[in-house]
Formats: C-alpha cells, sequence, structure tokens
C-alpha cells in the first residue's frame, strides 16, 4: 500500500503536478552511495558534491562562490550572479573569505531570482524581515562592509527591476562577462519560482526554455508549504501566494552554476531528499525544473542524509 495504490479517488487524485511519473520517482530513487553517479545527460563539467554537516556545506558553497568572485577579480572580467534567497548559510562564509582575501566586489553585478508578490507583481518592502532584499542586505551585502557589491550593481526582483534583467545580463555578457547561477532545489523541483507546472502555458518545450521571467507568478501549495516551514516559523498565514521569478530563459544561460540542498529539519526528518534524486535522475524534463541542472556545468553541493535511504521512519 503507497501513494500509487490509493490515490485515485482521493485528495491527492490531481493535486501534483500532471506531468509527473510517480512509478518513474520510485524507479529514480536508489542506494545512497548511487546518487552521484552521472547520467548521460548530465554535462561532462557538473558534479555533484555530497556534505557530511551542514556547517561543512554552507562552508563548501560559500567558498565556491567566493572564488569565482576571486578568479573574475584576477582575470580582470566581470562576474554577474543570479542570486537565492534558500539556501542561506553559505552567504557569511562568502563574507568571511572576501574579507580574508581582502577581494573588493567592485566588479561584480548580481540578479536576484526572485521575490514575493501579489498577482501585479508588486512586492513586499525591503524592509520587511520577510523580503528576499532584506535577507540579502543583511547576509551578504551589508556584512562586506567596504568590500561589497556597489548599490548600483544589484538588482532585485521588483515589478519595475526584473523586465531589465534580459538586457542587462545580455549587455554584461556581451562585455564579457561570466554569467553565475546559485540555486536551491523546491519540494516541488522548482528553480527560483518557476513552478514544474508552468510548461502548461507554452506551446512547445522550446518557448519554455527562452521564458526569461514571470511577474506575480502562482506558486505552488506546497511550495507555500515549504516556506512556511523553512522561513516562516510554520506561519502559513505569511507567506505570499504568488512570486516575481526568473524563467530558464535567464538561469539556462549560465556559464557556470553552483547549487545547494540542505533541506533536512534534525531528529532524521527531511523534505528535500525525493526532489534531489529527481533532480539527477528522473531525466530532463520542464515539467521537473530542477531536471535543468545537471546540463549546466558546475556543483550541487547537498547534506549527505539527504541521499537516503529514503524510508520510512516514524517521528
Amino acid at each position: 500500500m503507497d501513494f500509487n495504490s490509493t490515490v485515485k479517488g482521493s485528495a491527492l487524485e490531481g493535486f501534483y503536478p500532471k506531468g509527473w511519473d510517480f512509478a518513474k520517482i520510485d524507479a529514480c530513487i536508489g542506494n545512497p552511495e548511487d546518487i552521484t553517479k552521472p547520467e548521460a545527460y548530465w554535462h561532462k563539467d557538473f558534479a555533484p558534491i555530497p556534505c557530511a554537516s551542514l556547517s561543512d556545506f554552507e562552508t563548501y558553497m560559500g567558498h565556491e562562490i567566493a572564488w569565482q568572485i576571486k578568479k573574475a577579480k584576477d582575470e580582470g572580467h566581470k562576474i554577474a550572479f543570479i542570486f537565492p534567497v534558500g539556501p542561506m548559510g553559505m552567504y557569511r562564509w562568502v563574507v568571511y573569505f572576501l574579507k580574508a582575501w581582502n577581494v573588493s566586489c567592485e566588479h561584480v553585478y548580481t540578479f536576484n531570482m526572485d521575490e514575493w508578490a501579489d498577482g501585479e507583481g508588486n512586492t513586499l518592502p525591503s524592509t520587511n524581515p520577510g523580503s528576499f532584499q532584506y535577507a540579502m542586505e543583511h547576509a551578504l551585502f551589508h556584512p562586506l562592509g567596504a568590500l561589497t557589491v556597489p548599490a548600483s550593481q544589484r538588482n532585485f526582483a521588483t515589478k519595475t527591476n526584473l523586465p531589465t534583467y534580459p538586457d542587462k545580463i545580455k549587455k554584461l555578457k556581451e562585455e564579457g562577462a561570466k554569467l553565475v547561477l546559485v540555486y536551491g532545489i523546491g519540494r516541488m523541483c522548482h528553480i527560483a519560482f518557476w513552478e514544474s507546472t508552468f510548461i502548461e502555458d507554452y506551446a512547445s518545450t522550446e518557448e519554455w526554455e527562452k521564458a526569461p521571467y514571470r511577474l506575480g507568478a502562482k506558486i505552488l501549495p506546497l511550495t507555500v508549504e515549504q516556506n512556511a516551514i523553512t522561513s516562516f516559523k510554520s506561519r502559513t498565514s505569511l507567506v505570499p501566494c504568488r512570486a516575481n521569478t526568473i524563467g530558464p530563459g535567464l538561469f539556462l544561460q549560465a556559464d557556470y552554476a553552483i547549487g545547494g540542498c540542505d533541506g533536512a529539519l534534525g531528529r532524521g526528518m527531511q523534505w528535500q531528499g525525493m526532489s534531489l534524486w529527481m533532480s539527477l535522475h528522473y531525466g530532463k524534463t520542464p515539467w521537473i525544473t530542477s531536471s535543468y541542472m545537471p546540463t549546466l556545468p558546475g556543483k550541487l553541493f547537498f547534506l549527505e542524509e539527504l541521499a537516503g535511504p529514503l524510508v520510512a521512519e516514524c517521528n
């Protein structure tokens, strides 16, 4: 008795994206030691990196981001980052390494990938502690002090600014800037807030792959619940039901990608293991946005316990 044998006629029938094959999902989840085995469609320079502890995860991921900034500085070119709010723990290590190396971020341009919004794309004020701009300013930009990214080179996903992302990123790349995507993977396998159901709004996969952004995008119920758990102390009533978000037309332009999965809750509980396995081994499909990440060069850091074994353990 499991999901597939009981879903018909239940309250869950039709709840998940219709492109999700739960039998295939089960088949792609294997032994923990197999999670890093490459699939044929992975980019040759993509590598999943297991981390034994949260402290290792945050340090390794922070070092990878800081190293890209330092490397660009040493090579004398601009660098652009698409940044997430979630995961967050790596940012204090970005600050630590850049300060230790005395590397200024004057050559860095940042684009926050998403922001809470209403149906018209209006966003939370930057003074609201739930806003992603507030989170970035307090986790990265302010702590860097004199070494920080110039304010004019920081971009947040507001109603007026998000539509400028495509041209700004295009111009930076034309000037020789490297584009680095930093990302987490959502419970519903979204990247940014680009949900796995959005493919239904496009005539083809090619059209979906070119879509640059959405204002006031409808996020899925389990995405709301994921954020209620991870960012709002379980209080669903505080979580907006929409968001502004970049799309694959921007994040698939990345020259390098740095991912992070730290979705463990303690006492053996977690929320991200299935999403991680799906991202790595289900196969590339717009029905699973995060399945595109292994097709980009880069590293995906993840907590070892997310690999499983993904079996029942009552808590």
